[in-house]
């Protein structure tokens, strides 16, 4: 049994990455009943934490109150008037090293995230890649409590506990009389993009049924797309930049179903049990970013020979055609979404 009671996370970004951490945080907590956790990262992901018990959140705006090495410098020095026994860092990042360097002098045990990058190029190069799955991002997380001492086990199931609507929320979205579908058609990369023409395609066939379509996004671009498309489609309703994070949290929850990229749209899904039709393009689920409690049957991919090319989908095409997402035909997408809202 481990004598470490109060434990210093720090994930800064990004938004699906920290939204992993959250069923292995609870699991935690809910495991070890003495221990207590301050987290640190963004603003923007506060509302992942919320009610969560012996959690207390530290919001660290990284651009602006703590910017630069001397903002990292900064940030340590009111961290560290907090009483810890450990530092967990789930991020591994320029600034995440530094921080717990600062700590280790004052004494401080701390562990990192193993991010398997050797594992990771493998599986990626081509010619000669390894196509073989590699542990799951959470379970690499939870990796690190392990190292520090705690007993800690994850269930890898969805567990769906719908939030009731807000009056403030109903007046946009209008009362659930239908099925509802969610769409996070984006990502911040183009190798994880499906078409977007023929995310339209998809659209149009889903907006001819009785369901109600809510469009997710976070750019103004993006928004602007989406935009369009509500214009379009009578049964589409954009909700970019409309809502809070806790507001869209609340109508993910009410969801059917998740139609998503390899991205955040994904993971917030999933820390609200609803299940999730991701396409795959140029990453592959086998680098350990599946949603948590997600099942690979409902994933949507094209086994060309070249993928996956990428962990984050930031490489350019080599092929410059992007076969791996211009391969999925609009109907297979549909096909899997008919599982969890059948048509009547």
């Amino acid at each position: 049994m481990t004598g470490i009671k109060h434990i210093l996370v720090i994930r800064f970004s990004a938004m699906g990455d920290v939204a992993m951490t959250v069923p292995v945080i609870k699991a935690l907590l809910a495991q070890n009943r003495e221990t207590q956790i301050t987290y640190v990262s963004r603003p923007a992901f506060a509302a992942f934490f919320n009610n969560i018990p012996r959690l207390n959140y530290i919001a660290a705006d990284l651009d602006k109150d703590y910017n630069g090495p001397g903002g990292i410098i900064k940030l340590f020095r009111e961290l560290k008037t907090g009483r810890y026994d450990a530092l967990a860092d789930l991020h591994n990042n320029l600034r995440s090293k530094i921080l717990r360097r600062l700590f280790r002098l004052s004494g401080l045990t701390y562990a990192y995230i193993d991010k398997g990058r050797s594992e990771k190029k493998l599986l990626t190069r081509f010619p000669g890649k390894v196509l073989k799955p590699l542990k799951i991002t959470t379970e690499r997380y939870a990796d690190l409590f392990r190292k520090i001492g705690f007993q800690l086990v994850l269930e890898h199931h969805l567990i769906k506990q719908p939030v009731q609507l807000t009056d403030e929320l109903i007046a946009i979205t209008g009362e659930k009389t239908t099925q509802w579908v969610g769409i996070a058609p984006f990502a911040k990369h183009k190798g994880k993009i499906y078409p977007l023409e023929r995310m339209e395609e998809v659209i149009s066939t889903l907006n001819n049924r009785d369901i109600t379509i809510f469009l997710f996004g976070g750019s103004l671009l993006e928004e602007d797309i989406c935009r369009q498309w509500e214009g379009k489609y009578n049964k589409a309703i954009s909700m970019v930049n409309r809502l809070t994070m806790q507001q869209e949290l609340i109508l993910i929850s009410q969801l059917d179903v998740m139609l998503s990229m390899d991205s955040a749209g994904m993971h917030l899904a999933s820390l609200q049990g609803v299940p999730v039709v991701s396409i795959w393009g140029a990453t592959h689920h086998y680098a350990g970013f599946l949603g948590y409690g997600q099942s690979e049957s409902d994933i949507v991919a094209d086994d060309i020979e070249c993928r996956p090319c990428s962990v984050y989908g930031d490489k350019p095409c080599f092929r410059k055609d992007y076969a791996c997402l211009y391969n999925i035909d609009p109907a297979s997408i549909i096909n899997s979404l008919n599982r969890f809202i059948p048509e009547s």
